[in-house]
């Protein structure tokens, strides 16, 4: 491109900014759909600065803000960064900022709380509610004297009950004349039901303003596209990261969001590679389960190999810093992470440890292990952080010593002992807390006993063998999880690039069946399996746009004819390629 002239790009990126300008100008709620590398966080931005730079100082006067919901704490505390904490811009989590205007209401509260699950019974022995205030600091539930203390699920249920009076939407829109909603797709389904009923179907309420993209949505309890008459759709047809080979196997996948590349000449690459050549016998799984249809684990890691060889003499660097490897299957290398007695706890299901749906395994991941980090990084704001919403400060002398020797005595015990020795040691340490529906789940499992019994429910059978596996291999599993997955928590792999990606594409998830997908993709799914089908349709389509220049997809599960016409429409046939019967011999093992 020549010097100076405004790529396909940007002009691209130009057009979706100023429609957006425009509506944030007249009052017209919009979403702004961002695919992939198309800079979403970059519009984000400049609306925050447009809204500073024409209405700042006039919703200061008004004492009003403009309300930026954001999907973690993380992304809240990068957002407040890069407006340098302009005071008429409030980015909060969800959770956050429900709360800014639910904890203004206690008596409407104090109404709601007692119909919540679980609250009517925990509420009776202290004979109810009464004048109680309620309290959202520590996400747990409690009942004290003078106060609730409600969960971080009570908080969003409180929301949409709350919206349903009309002095609540009021003070809302008064307070929060502009609502902007960062990664919308990931959004409470809840919340976003009631922002279209009680706003947009009304035409009354605050300009709301949606930015993300729903082909990037890959956990299961966001909402999705958000579709209304109300909302103009804003699309932004850019892509600022990959070479154009890349961009056109996107655009090809999915032509209803075409995108403009930033220097049509940067070409790249984009191939399949698939094991259909493979003459031993496939497996099944549980009686024509989830495995069906994949190499052995033998085969699988022997091709992986083979392939990582081939493009290493390509001039591919496997350097972590840039190459990444996405497993979309858990048969290549799961003997080699460190985790082996945790997948089989909860066998054929993996979404309760690859997901993190179990609580247990999601506050030891992403909350005690970023948090043991930071203390060993000497970054104590960020360690309660990640402990959790109000954990106990250190307010004098004595409470930096507990903290402290507990930290030191924690990091230590994660090295030696067991899953329930960490447990344990958490609940033993009175300034300490575990999540509300942690500690539940350990009342239950101590409650039926010490020895399995018969007929007692699954989770507490699975806590049992989770808390007898050694903590080591919780930790294997959590950088597994955050470096090869697309589930990647901290690290943020959805809004992550990398110079190349090799994706590895296969069976061992039980919600997962990419061939399947592919097969579908034309003529669309059956009716029932339109959620199974995005599900696979949308993690696809995340790993394959993180690379910059170079693509590489390898299937080790059995590719039919009509997904291999899918992918050759995508990536074109000559970038389909058939490996060999035997990568064992070749690499010569």
């Amino acid at each position: 491109m020549a010097d100076g002239a405004e790529s396909p790009a940007d002009a691209a990126g130009r057009i979706a900014l100023e429609r957006m300008f425009a509506c944030l100008n007249d009052g017209s709620s919009f979403r702004l759909e961002a695919g992939a590398g198309a800079g979403k966080t970059y519009s984000l931005d400049k609306a925050l600065r447009h809204l500073i730079d024409t209405r700042g100082a006039k919703l200061l006067r008004g004492r009003q803000q403009v309300g930026c919901i954001t999907y973690t704490n993380v992304a809240k505390d990068e957002i407040a960064a890069r407006i340098r904490e302009h005071p008429a811009i409030r980015p909060e989590t969800i959770h956050g900022f429900c709360w800014s205007l639910l904890q203004d209401f206690q008596g409407t509260l104090r109404q709601l709380v007692p119909t919540l699950p679980t609250w009517a019974e925990r509420l009776e022995s202290s004979g109810g509610i009464q004048s109680r205030r309620v309290h959202y600091e520590l996400g747990y539930a409690s009942v004290r004297d003078d106060f609730v203390s409600i969960r971080h699920e009570d908080v969003l249920l409180l929301m949409v009950e709350a919206m349903k009076l009309s002095k609540f939407r009021a003070v809302l829109t008064a307070r929060y004349p502009i609502l902007l909603v960062d990664e919308y797709q990931d959004t409470d389904a809840s919340f976003v039901e009631a922002l279209k009923h009680w706003f947009l179907d009304t035409g009354i309420g605050p300009l709301i303003g949606l930015f993300g993209d729903h082909w990037q949505k890959i956990y299961g309890d966001g909402c999705g596209a958000v579709e209304h008459a109300a909302l103009h759709v804003i699309d932004k047809n850019a892509n600022f990261r990959s070479a154009n080979t890349i961009v056109q196997v996107l655009n090809r996948m999915r032509p209803a969001l075409v995108q403009q590349v930033s220097d049509p000449d940067v070409q790249g690459e984009a191939r399949v590679f698939h094991t259909n050549s493979w003459p031993g016998v496939r497996r099944t799984g549980h009686g024509g389960g989830h495995w069906t249809g994949d190499t052995t684990p033998e085969a699988a890691k022997a091709y992986f190999e083979l392939l990582k060889a081939r493009l290493a003499e390509e001039g591919w660097d496997f350097a972590a810093d840039k190459t990444k490897i996405l497993m979309l299957s858990h048969g290549v290398l799961a003997r080699e992470q460190g985790y082996p007695n945790i997948p089989p706890i909860y066998a054929p299901f993996n979404d309760p440890w690859l997901k993190k749906d179990d609580v247990h395994i999601k506050f030891l991941t992403d909350h005690l292990e970023p948090a043991c980090a930071a203390f060993l990084e000497h970054k104590y704001g960020l360690m309660f952080d990640s402990l959790g919403t109000g954990t106990p400060r250190i307010r004098r002398h004595n409470d930096k010593v507990a903290w402290t020797d507990s930290m030191e005595a924690l990091i230590a015990l994660r090295e030696s002992g067991t899953v329930g020795d960490v447990v344990d040691f958490i609940l033993a340490q009175q300034h300490m807390r575990l999540p509300d529906a942690v500690r539940e789940r350990e009342i239950k499992l101590a409650e039926a006993g010490p020895d399995p019994v018969e007929g007692e429910s699954r989770r507490v059978t699975q806590l049992r063998k989770l808390r007898a596996v050694q903590y080591t291999e919780i930790i294997a599993l959590d950088r597994f999880i955050d470096g090869h997955t697309p589930f990647a928590t901290k690290h943020g792999v959805k809004g992550a690039e990398f110079e190349n990606v090799l994706v590895i594409v296969g069976r061992g998830w039980n919600k997962y069946n990419f061939v399947q997908m592919l097969e579908w993709f034309d003529n669309g799914p059956p009716a029932a399996k339109t959620q199974f089908f995005e599900s696979n349709r949308n993690l696809l389509y995340v790993a394959c746009s993180r690379p910059k220049k170079r693509l590489a997809v390898l299937f080790t599960q059995l590719v039919t004819d009509d997904a291999l016409a899918t992918l050759a429409n995508w990536f074109g046939g000559d970038n389909i390629f058939a490996l060999p019967a035997d990568p064992a011999e070749i690499l010569g093992e």
